[in-house]
């Protein structure tokens, strides 16, 4: 199986996706959900943050102007439980919900509508009080406490896609836990006793970096160890031709047992 890639261009943190939601203007969404398809994106994530004043208004908004252009899985990306709901209400395509984690309000808002709705999770390792476990072993207990959680919930444990936290190189340990996550994953599905798909925020490697090709570099390198480890599901700007013929061919190389040229075509 080869490396899915989701695409990330569709954030609430950009001017353009921000003026579409005011005039309420499905045009420039509709375009954009379009391009993501035809630059080869498996889902696209639709990143809303907690909204407003009419958070359930405005998830429909964004889900019904995607779904104008694309019949791709949709990752409904969302703190907020009204707009989730919403969303998933909405939704025609396939679904994600992104995303839950030790947290209690995550696990009290959105654990219920995963079962509710029967749709595939995402997990975020983190501590209850939303901290970033410091090593592999903190990292496998917290995914082993994520699958118990959604199992007492009523949630197959298969249904969870794990999402180690992709660690910006910037921090004071970054490098060490970049690393830390590549050992996590490659371990995982033997901890866990199943295949566990797993998926990672590509372009949270090199936030704060202002060295343009310094940051490509990295960023291309290290998703191609990702997709090594075993890495199913990468989060990323589907708009970076060379980052997306990168990870294609990572994917190929790390998980096809025939390799044909036309692969890469």
């Amino acid at each position: 199986m080869t490396l899915k890639l989701i695409a990330d261009n569709l954030r609430i943190t950009k001017p353009a996706v921000r003026k579409a939601l005011r005039l309420r203007d499905p045009s420039f969404i509709t375009r954009l959900a379009q391009k993501c398809e035809k630059q080869g994106a498996w889902a696209i994530d639709v990143n809303t943050g907690p909204l407003g004043k009419y958070p359930e208004k405005d998830m429909k908004f964004f889900i019904n102007a995607v779904q104008q252009a694309t019949d791709r899985v949709l990752l409904i990306d969302t703190a907020n439980p009204a707009a989730m709901r919403a969303g998933l209400e909405a939704a025609a395509n396939t679904v994600i919900i992104n995303g839950f984690s030790l947290e209690p309000v995550k696990l009290k808002g959105m654990l219920p509508l995963a079962k509710e709705f029967d749709t595939d999770i995402i997990g975020f390792l983190l501590f209850p009080d939303s901290r970033v476990p410091k090593n592999l072993s903190q990292r496998c207990e917290i995914a082993l406490e994520l699958f118990e959680k959604a199992e007492s919930s009523g949630i197959a444990k298969e249904k969870i896609i794990i999402d180690p936290v992709t660690p910006p190189l910037a921090w004071e340990d970054g490098i060490i836990q970049a690393r830390e996550v590549l050992r996590f994953i490659r371990i995982l599905p033997e901890l866990a006793g199943f295949p566990v798909r797993t998926i990672a925020g590509i372009s949270n490697l090199a936030t704060r970096a202002e060295n343009r090709e310094a940051k490509q570099l990295v960023t291309k390198a290290y998703l191609a160890m990702l997709a090594e480890a075993g890495l199913t599901h990468a989060l990323m700007d589907i708009f970076d031709d060379r980052l997306v013929r990168m990870a294609k061919a990572a994917g190929i190389l790390a998980s096809e047992n025939l390799f044909s040229w036309t692969m890469l075509d």
